[in-house]
């Protein structure tokens, strides 16, 4: 049963005793047990628990515990004044592993794994599934041997980040009517005590951390990039060479170094680079120790190590190039790497030059919402409107959408080149039973777009996919056809409403390379800059940029912001916007959207002046 600051009353032992025994029995419980313990009691019989377990198994302690490390120094100045005492104190990790013990408490000398799997209801899994203080008396427990126990537990968390590590018990004898447990207070004050040992460590190694990255940074435009498997500090240098690939594999490489791990393990056997298929890294130096003070004229990778551990090259890649990655140690453990990139030599390279493919990647919110609201539309092969600013990929999912359900060989009439000029095809199609896919149907003439009326009044379920882009308002034929189709209408968001989705399109939009050459892949300083713009041509404007710099780029690697237009390059002169002004200007897109760009109705449906529109849509830049 969980405690806070004021404890609740806890049911009568004796009763809950008899009821216990009922249970064990398989005899019905008499009324008032509290649910939350019968649940207990009943999750122990699930996980196959016995009650009178008498040697609990002893799983393998973990090789190395960060928990242990920093508690360790607290809990020995507790255990003499344990000694003397009838309590215990317990410290368990995150899978309530028993790393510590110390007293005289009765019942748990032979428990060195408290998890429910294991022996049941106890405090400290209490503790770690509600993240409070917890506390478990007697018949509580669902083990004999604990029957006179009285425990609480307190979760030890994470600075950081509020994650639960692992607990502080204390137990002692059984003790009826005691609210809180006698052994709370110093629970809580030991669990405080490890937390802020954990948070000085933590600061500490990252200014170890920093102080690695410094040095190494130190030689102008070196490119640099410090990593401990939280923290990231990249030079400047660094952010415009690197792509978000070449990072993720430091970013590995860092975590597999991870704080606390022995330096040891370094020189046997590890290989960084294998989840990503690189060669085997070429070990070169030792790693830096700034557990003592270092000295200005030494370089970088020349660092002293006591244990042997070395650096190594690994190659990055979507031809980013060498990373040297050194190790950073701390009072005899890796916390982390240091990792300086040399650019590849730079050489030609022409991609075979191919038309794009088709580009429906994304997991932005509106992107999803849009698809997925046109997919279930388009199951049932009944007319579908497809609306959107130009070059928002309509006719892309369109197709995609064709292709889905199995429609393989639609008929494609394109209004944008020219009027139609036998209207009668599209109801010969239809009665073959191909699917119709008619792409801008703004520019119908109206003579046409009164045969798809009467179409339409004729075959209401017609297979027909129809793409719109919202320009001058229509006239009343069209917007009769769009009157039609509302209730059948998916609306796709401009690129700029989805900027998180363009590092999923870029690789979709890359022409396909030779065999033998690296992919097209991109600085995160070019990413940066590509999400900020604008795009008024949406994905078709970024296509088009993607095909030119894969045509005549003379260089290898990512490609870098310097690389890209002017306007993308610079970035929108517009100041950013705040999340109300956010807000604002996604309702007034939206109404837009509906009215089929028809700002008076626009206006008129948001509540305010047309004139307050217009203010808007200029201080928006729409």
């Amino acid at each position: 049963m969980t405690t806070t600051e004021e404890s609740p009353a806890r049911p009568a032992l004796t009763p809950l005793r008899q009821a216990r025994e009922r249970f064990l029995t398989g005899r019905p419980l008499p009324d008032g047990v509290p649910d939350e313990i019968v649940a207990a009691w009943r999750r122990a019989r699930f996980f196959g628990v016995r009650h009178d377990l008498t040697e609990p198994s002893e799983p393998l302690p973990p090789a190395r515990s960060a928990l242990l490390t920093a508690a360790r120094p607290v809990l020995e100045r507790l255990a003499p004044a344990l000694a003397s005492g009838q309590s215990s104190l317990v410290l368990t990790d995150e899978r309530l592993r028993v790393l510590w013990s110390a007293g005289s408490g009765p019942g748990d000398e032979k428990c060195h794994d408290l998890s429910e799997q294991e022996v049941g209801h106890n405090s400290a899994a209490l503790a770690l599934r509600t993240r409070r203080r917890a506390e478990v008396h007697g018949p509580e427990h669902f083990l004999d041997l604990w029957q006179d126990v009285s425990a609480v537990s307190v979760p030890v968390l994470a600075p950081e980040n509020g994650q639960v590590l692992g607990t502080v018990t204390v137990a002692c004898g059984l003790c009826t009517g005691c609210t809180p447990h006698p052994g709370a207070a110093l629970a809580e004050a030991t669990a405080t005590a490890v937390e802020a040992e954990l948070l000085a460590r933590s600061r500490t190694t990252e200014r170890v951390l920093l102080d690695a990255f410094q040095r190494a940074a130190a030689r102008p435009g070196a490119a640099v990039v410090a990593l401990d498997g939280k923290n990231r500090l990249l030079s400047d240098a660094a952010a415009g060479m690197l792509s978000p690939g070449a990072v993720a594999v430091l970013e590995r490489t860092a975590a597999a170094n991870g704080s606390g791990r022995d330096d040891t393990d370094l020189s046997e056997g590890y290989d960084p680079c294998e989840p990503v298929g690189a060669s085997e890294p070429t070990r070169t130096s030792e790693p830096y120790d700034l557990s003592e003070p270092a000295r200005p004229s030494e370089p970088c990778d020349s660092a002293r190590s006591r244990n042997g551990s070395v650096a190594f090259d690994l190659e990055l890649p979507d031809g980013t190039g060498t990373a040297h990655v050194t190790p950073v140690r701390h009072e005899g453990a890796v916390i982390g790497v240091v990792a300086v990139v040399e650019p590849p030599a730079d050489e030609a390279v022409r991609p075979h030059a191919q038309h794009p493919r088709v580009a429906l990647a994304g997991r932005s919110v509106p992107w999803r919402h849009a698809t997925a609201k046109a997919a279930e539309l388009a199951r049932s092969r009944e007319p579908l409107l497809l609306t959107g600013e130009r070059g928002t990929g309509k006719t892309a999912l369109a197709r995609e959408l064709l292709r889905a359900r199995g429609d393989l060989d639609p008929v494609v009439v394109d209004a944008a080149e020219g009027p139609v000029d036998e209207p009668g095809i599209w109801a010969t199609a239809l009665a073959g039973g191909h699917a119709l896919l008619l792409r801008h149907a703004e520019r119908l003439a109206q003579a046409d777009v009164a045969a798809l009326n009467s179409l339409l009044d004729e075959r209401p379920d017609a297979p027909l996919l129809l793409t719109f882009t919202p320009g001058t308002p229509p006239g009343p034929c069209l917007q009769r056809l769009l009157d039609t189709l509302a209730a059948r209408s998916v609306t796709l968001p401009a690129l700029r409403e989805r900027p998180d989705d363009i590092r999923e399109l870029l690789p979709e939009l890359a022409p396909k390379p030779v065999p033998g050459r690296p992919p097209l892949t991109w600085t995160l300083d070019a990413l940066r800059a590509l999400e900020r713009h604008p795009w008024p041509g949406n994905i078709t404007e970024l296509a088009h940029l993607v095909r030119a710099l894969a045509e005549h780029r003379q260089v290898a690697g990512p490609v870098r912001r310097t690389e890209l237009p002017d306007l993308v390059r610079e970035g929108p002169a517009t100041r950013q916007l705040s999340p109300m002004e956010l807000a604002e200007r996604t309702a007034i897109l939206e109404s837009l959207r509906s009215h089929g760009g028809n700002k008076a109705r626009a206006a008129a449906a948001l509540g305010i002046a047309r004139a307050t529109l217009y203010r808007k849509l200029r201080g928006y830049s729409l």
